[in-house]
């Protein structure tokens, strides 16, 4: 299994990081390492001081896929959800102002969090999904699907013509504004259309 992350996808949060506005999707990788197990708390790793949360929806793969046509690719997935790319905001500075991959910014051990999943069927259309993360009870960060620039997709379609795509590799999709740096005993809670896909405690 392999996660596939895509960034700056939302105009606003392209902005709040003052960030170009890129011509083709940003893609990067985590490693399965990086995915945070159930029931376990996201421990603030000690290589940063700026651990910034980003939630984004996710889609799960569920059969083989290579270059695959954008008008094929919703039957590569039938399972949507939401989870959040932590990212060490500080060391991905460092790493962007030198040239560099953000690889140890954003892929280090437990920084994927991966909410329940539930099937697309459950949804009218994946194109107007809304979804949110509250941290302590109070909303952070909120979108919508309906305002990525390049929808889910036409993101397996372009992620398909690097990678071939294997059953259970998730695609996470980007992340709207809000983005902000977690503290010790924060508990963050993702919801998709109000439903609650994961709660996970900070330390």
């Amino acid at each position: 299994m392999k996660i596939i992350c895509v960034g700056r996808n939302y105009a606003n949060h392209i902005e709040e990081l003052k960030n170009e506005r890129p011509t083709e999707p940003v893609v990067f990788m985590k490693p399965d390492s990086a995915v945070l197990l159930k029931q376990h708390p996201f421990v603030i790793p000690e290589f940063s001081v700026d651990v910034h949360h980003e939630i984004e929806i996710i889609v799960k793969i569920n059969k083989v896929g290579k270059y695959i046509e954008p008008k094929f690719a919703h039957k590569y997935y039938d399972e949507i959800s939401v989870g959040i790319d932590f990212t060490a905001r500080d060391l991905q500075s460092k790493l962007k102002e030198k040239g560099l991959p953000w690889e140890k910014a954003k892929a280090f051990d437990g920084s994927a969090v991966i909410g329940d999943f539930l099937p697309k069927t459950d949804f009218v259309s994946v194109e107007n999904l809304n979804f949110e993360l509250k941290n302590n009870s109070e909303t952070v960060q909120k979108g919508n699907s309906s305002m990525m620039l390049w929808k889910i997709d036409e993101l397996i379609s372009h992620v398909s013509q690097y990678f071939t795509l294997k059953i259970g590799d998730i695609i996470f999709t980007g992340t709207p504004e809000g983005v902000a740096a977690v503290k010790p005993n924060d508990i963050l809670e993702g919801f998709l259309e109000d439903k609650k896909l994961f709660r996970i405690q900070v330390k």
